[in-house]
């Protein structure tokens, strides 16, 4: 056949199995033939109570230039643990080879794809190693093939979007800067009062006025107190303190101002 005439056979087939297409139920199965009408891409689900259930697997189909009257060329884009699919992608199925018929059509390729997930066939197999496997250890083959779904064939689940933050209201401004502030600073109940320690007083009670206080104090005038003896009794009195104690010069030059003290002191020199 005249390449020219072949391609343009190859055209005509190619519209007709899209608008067959149209009306065929392809179920969880997807189809969509690309800008090049001879590349096309589909979307084949792991069949349930299979290995692969759960695995969305992604493959590629290329028509030749001949086409329907060779096989279309299949490859996964998706890994999958299988022994009749190659770590590459390529497919070991017997209508892509010399099953093939005219009379098949892209659509019907993607079912026995699909049939093939499920019944693999272990007499003709792609991967040699796998199918041993598959015979003689079921157990480990079949959870191999799970594991390789979950890492390559399951949907990506969706990244979390961070919800927004509320911008502060402005009729609260003011409070929030004010609680801030409160949260910030130690509750003032639980300070504890800082003692300070008087000043000491010296008290000289010497004949000799004219001696100096001890060194490195300053000394303080205070109120002049009389001491009274009362005789026999052997006692001392204290008498009435004027309101207006007499303070030595040096006092009332200070701008220290004078402390009257709450309480007398009484001296017995008995």
């Amino acid at each position: 056949m005249p390449p020219g005439l072949s391609s343009m056979m190859t055209v005509k087939r190619i519209h007709r199995e899209l608008a067959d297409l149209k009306k065929e139920d392809l179920g969880p199965l997807t189809l969509t033939p690309s800008d090049n009408m001879y590349t096309w891409y589909g979307t084949i689900p792991g069949p349930q109570g299979s290995v692969y259930e759960g695995g969305v697997f992604e493959l590629e189909i290329v028509l030749p230039s001949d086409y329907p009257f060779s096989a279309p060329k299949v490859l996964f884009k998706t890994r999958i643990y299988h022994m009749n699919i190659s770590e590459f992608g390529n497919v070991c199925i017997d209508i892509l080879k010399q099953n093939w018929s005219p009379a098949l059509s892209v659509f019907k390729v993607m079912l026995s794809l699909s049939s093939l997930l499920t019944d693999p066939n272990p007499k003709d197999p792609l991967v040699p190693s796998i199918a041993t496997q598959y015979m003689r250890n079921r157990r480990q083959h079949d959870a191999t093939a799970r594991h390789w779904t979950e890492m390559y064939a399951q949907p990506k689940p969706p990244a979390p979007t961070p919800s927004p933050v509320a911008p502060p209201s402005p009729n609260r401004k003011g409070k929030g800067r004010a609680t801030t502030a409160r949260a910030s600073n130690p509750p003032t109940n639980n300070r504890r009062p800082r003692v300070i320690d008087p000043e000491p007083i010296i008290i000289d009670d010497s004949d000799d006025e004219g001696r100096r206080p001890v060194s490195g104090k300053r000394k303080r005038e205070a109120q002049v107190l009389d001491l009274v003896d009362e005789g026999n009794e052997g006692r001392s009195k204290r008498r009435g303190v004027e309101p207006h104690a007499r303070t030595s010069p040096a006092a009332t030059s200070s701008t220290r101002p004078l402390v009257q003290l709450g309480e007398v002191i009484v001296i017995d020199d008995d």
